[in-house]
């Protein structure tokens, strides 16, 4: 694959994964939109671990907690930090895995990589982040996440495999319906993107180490390197803009981008 493919394909990855815009639908559209080929899975696996890496450096001192607390868990005994945290990140990821499972073997996760879905979801999903952002209390700090927001904010999660929804977005928005405030509420959000990014990479894995040659081990790694680096930037970016900032640059990209491609599905 040409660098410039790789490279641009792990900026928008890098920049978009965390950001509440949608990482996967604007991948799909790159292709769509560009006349490029497709990445295929060895480089998506390859961007999502690049980012995975990311958000573990970027939030390492609640990922050591969380690891530490991984060994209590196990044996059932939720009693400190580390192991509620492991707890909580756990039961808030089952309902994306058994959602992707479902879409997987049903063949609708291929059916929906459309640029009209990707348009709807777009706009629908931005609107309900700004109503949420502009109408959720803010009574909750990230120390105050429990076992029912985990499966709340895990279900919300799980709609994200759609297309163009943003895993980020709608776990943001969920927890600011939930009453989190924004910085805490994308903090819970950009934690739980760990186990998921580790499953659906796992999953991705799985399928492309049969057929992964030298030459697409390099392409992964370069693109890997450029998906750590954007992403930690647009995650430095967006975590010190809301201290002070809303959502609503966000949601004003987002209600343009769905216009537009709405406007380009429907006229074609």
């Amino acid at each position: 694959m040409p660098l410039y493919h790789l490279i641009l394909v792990a900026l928008i990855q890098g920049i978009t994964e965390f950001l509440p815009v949608s990482s996967s639908g604007h991948l799909i559209l790159l292709p769509q939109l560009t006349g490029m080929n497709d990445q295929g899975q060895v480089i998506d696996v390859a961007v999502h671990v690049g980012t995975l890496f990311a958000v573990v450096l970027f939030f390492w001192r609640d990922v050591s907690i969380g690891l530490a607390g991984i060994p209590r868990m196990l044996t059932g005994r939720i009693d400190t930090p580390g192991s509620r945290l492991a707890f909580l990140l756990l039961i808030a990821t089952v309902p994306a895995i058994a959602f992707g499972l479902i879409l997987k073997l049903t063949g609708l996760s291929d059916a929906m990589r459309s640029m009209t879905v990707i348009g709807w979801t777009m706009l629908l999903f931005g609107l309900l982040l700004y109503w949420a952002d502009q109408r959720g209390p803010v009574a909750k700090t990230d120390t105050d996440w429990n076992t029912a927001d985990a499966i709340r904010m895990g279900l919300w999660q799980a709609v994200a495999l759609i297309p163009g929804t943003s895993r980020s977005g709608i776990c943001i928005t969920a927890g600011r319906m939930l009453g989190y405030a924004r910085h805490d509420a994308a903090k819970i959000a950009i934690l739980m993107s760990i186990p998921t990014i580790i499953a659906s990479g796992a999953l991705l894995g799985f399928e492309v180490a049969a057929t992964a040659d030298a030459a697409a081990a390099r392409d992964g790694a370069i693109a890997a390197a450029f998906a750590f680096v954007a992403a930690l930037l647009a995650l430095g970016f967006m975590m010190r803009l809301l201290r002070s900032t809303s959502f609503t640059p966000y949601v004003i990209y987002r209600v343009i981008l769905g216009v537009v491609l709405l406007a380009l599905a429907y006229t074609a």
